[in-house]
């Protein structure tokens, strides 16, 4: 089960992501060198997409955006555009479901949604791969994104 720790405050579930995914698999050893990252909380950033710009964020007065009078502003809304765009999720949409239905349903919804059909383990919203299956794909093109 994903841990509510690795949902930053934007609604990133960073358990997707291909820095979080690169440090638990130790994709270094495997020989495809990406920066590792623990996730935003767990290494007490609070929210590295949003809070250099977000003091709010910055400071941790919130646990997630939705709890700010100014949700979704400006900066979220172009940030959730372009996690739409590129990597089939939305964080709006992530915030709206922990505010309406709670962080557990959340974390449930996501285990199913984001589950490698062969092995179970994440599939990378960046790419859209299963690290566990799928690393010779993006060792052959760093950059793939989707079904390219």
């Amino acid at each position: 089960m994903m841990e509510q720790d690795l949902i930053a405050p934007c609604g990133m579930n960073c358990r997707l992501c291909i820095s979080y995914q690169a440090s638990k698999n130790k994709l270094k050893n495997k020989g495809f060198n990406r920066k590792y990252c623990e996730g935003c909380i767990p290494r007490g950033e609070n929210c590295t997409h949003m809070g250099d710009s977000c003091e709010i964020l910055r400071t941790g007065a919130v646990r997630f955006c939705f709890e700010c009078g100014k949700f979704p502003c400006k900066r979220l809304k172009a940030l959730d555009k372009r996690y739409r765009t590129k990597y089939h999720m939305s964080m709006i949409e992530n915030l709206e479901f922990i505010r309406d239905q709670g962080i557990e349903g959340f974390l449930k919804k996501e285990d199913e949604k984001w589950k490698c059909s062969t092995c179970e383990d994440v599939i990378c919203c960046h790419n859209g791969l299963c690290l566990s299956c799928d690393l010779e794909t993006l060792k052959k093109n760093r950059k793939y994104r989707w079904g390219e």
